[in-house]
């Protein structure tokens, strides 16, 4: 143990853990299972005193599954999870074809872009996940009060639900509190950060059903958007063996008698879904916002989730959003927490989210704008425009993979960098896979011909291995290189974009890429220099 980690040790004494939680969903508890992980000692606390069990979000992209598989997730072969060689289709009340979104291909990252799953079951595998960590401990029926920090830490306090009734106030010291506690954040207001509205309101019906044999069903395609002025309304699936429909709220309506049994019923019976062939989960009226924080951090105070963002949910990237905010900010507090850099590392970290986050709500506004149309005349002429934007078009459906990431830790002007990284099949040390599972994850250097040793200066490893970063020389079958590129994707990737080095972060974003060993170097001293390291001892990392 080195004098720096034993002074480390030792101050942790102080706190009751090195990073408090706020808020037990999906984005609180990837969280707290990517930090203990990594030895970092987590408390999530929760105000609710059991788990919610009811469906809300029902899908994710390639990217989210490319997290998942970080915890052993397989999205491909998941019983728990299914995917459909289907587009998304948008169609008119006469059925005419107005959009089509590719949600049937496989992405670039390696994974299909659409996955169907329910929300309760994935959050108990990840409080699953985090129950085998000892360093991870779930706090319920705990509802945060009060928040204060100073130079050194945060202090949590919160009112305790007994098993009797009763409450008991206690506290928390942390070395960090995250806000992942949904749209009414508590943390979000105790620190002051602002939450922007942006005009877009429009309340909806959701009802999850299950379905035990959809196949006697004329449900149309697998997902799809009926933009119909009398009731807009989408269809899509809920996860192996659920469906959801969505109805939108009209003008008038009572939201209450909308939501109630008979009236679910009576706007499924179109369909053919009745009591005997299927079973209502759960009505409920929710209302699509649009709103994001202009600032993510206050000191030792952070949020993310719903606490940062709300989205209209025609994209499906809502739940999305939040685990890239989970994943985006446990390396950075990773490495704040392992002394290897200073906290200015994590100003970074809402400045890209907010950038990232924000194509999506402005798509899914957009989107929205398209559906959420109850005048028929107005119907009429957007049903027109697009049926004839779509025939002028090549056929090929709109992909809605362009989201880049805001300013921050990574090198603008060189190519695909701030974007997701590519991810094909790879093969090293005898085993052939996606190249994070094959190569490993963290940060990495993919290049072609050299070695760390032949680019990187005594002062440049030094700080990459401080990284536990990797370099993995790339080639095609039959030349000297530690991965082979099985499938030819990183060839034609690095051809692309005229680089022979990739820098890509534990997000799995590009950092930087270079056309040459001088480029790289100048790259990598940007991004060393905007991590904020501390010089460390640390021996190189191995590709797996």
């Amino acid at each position: 143990m080195t004098d720096t980690q034993a002074v480390r040790d030792e101050a942790n004494l102080a706190y009751d853990a090195d990073v408090a939680v706020v808020g037990c969903g999906p984005v609180g508890a990837l969280l707290a299972v990517l930090l203990g992980r990594r030895g970092h000692r987590v408390t999530i606390v929760d105000k609710w005193p059991a788990p919610y069990e009811q469906p809300r979000a029902v899908t994710y992209d390639h990217e989210i599954a490319r997290i998942l598989s970080i915890l052993g997730i397989d999205s491909d072969n998941d019983p728990a999870v299914e995917h459909h060689d289907d587009l998304y289709y948008w169609r008119n009340a006469a059925g005419d074809t107005l959009l089509e979104v590719d949600w049937k291909s496989t992405a670039a990252s390696g994974w299909r872009t659409r996955y169907w799953f329910s929300q309760p079951e994935l959050e108990k595998r990840l409080r699953d996940v985090a129950a085998t960590l000892p360093s991870v401990t779930i706090r319920r029926g705990w509802t945060a009060t009060g928040l204060e920090q100073d130079a050194a830490g945060t202090t949590l306090t919160g009112q305790v639900t007994a098993t009797d009734g009763g409450s008991a106030t206690e506290t928390i010291r942390a070395q960090y509190v995250v806000g992942a506690d949904g749209a009414n954040s508590f943390v979000r207001a105790a620190l002051g950060l602002d939450f922007v509205d942006h005009g877009f309101f429009f309340d909806w019906l959701i009802l999850d059903m299950i379905v035990p044999d959809p196949a006697g069903l004329d449900l149309g395609p697998t997902h799809w958007q009926l933009c119909d002025p009398v009731r807009p309304t989408t269809i899509v699936p809920g996860g192996p063996g659920r469906r959801r429909w969505e109805y939108m709220v009209l003008p008038g309506e009572d939201c209450r008698d909308l939501a109630s049994e008979r009236s679910a019923w009576d706007l499924l019976a179109p369909w053919g879904v009745t009591p005997d062939n299927a079973e209502l989960e759960r009505a409920a009226v929710y209302r699509f916002q649009a709103r994001w924080a202009e600032t993510w951090r206050n000191g030792r105070g952070l949020i993310a989730g719903d606490a940062a963002h709300l989205m209209p949910p025609f994209a499906g990237e809502g739940m999305c959003a939040g685990l890239r905010d989970s994943v985006a900010l446990a390396w950075r507090l990773d490495l704040v927490l392992s002394g290897r850099s200073g906290d200015a590392v994590l100003d970074s970290y809402g400045t890209e989210r907010k950038g990232h986050v924000r194509h999506y709500i402005d798509f899914s506004m957009r989107l929205g704008k398209i559906i959420c149309i109850a005048d028929a005349d107005e119907a009429v002429a957007r049903d027109q425009q697009m049926i004839a934007e779509l025939a002028a078009s090549d056929g090929t459906p709109l992909d809605t993979d362009l989201a880049s990431l805001g300013p921050g830790l990574w090198h603008s002007g060189t190519a695909h960098a701030g974007e997701l990284s590519v991810q094909g099949v790879v093969e090293a040390n005898g085993r052939r896979g996606r190249f994070d599972d094959v190569a490993g994850r963290g940060w990495t250097v993919i290049g072609r011909g050299a070695s760390a040793s032949d680019v990187f200066t005594d002062a440049q490893q030094r700080l990459w291995n401080g990284l536990d970063g990797r370099w993995a020389r790339i080639g095609t079958p039959g030349e000297v290189c530690d991965v082979v590129d099985v499938d030819g994707t990183y060839t034609r990737w690095l051809d692309d974009i005229g680089a022979d080095f990739v820098i890509v972060r534990p997000d799995f974003y590009v950092a930087a890429t270079a056309p040459d060993a001088a480029a790289l170097r100048s790259s990598l001293d940007t991004i060393l220099d905007g991590l904020h390291l501390i010089a460390t001892d640390r021996a190189p990392v191995a590709i797996q």
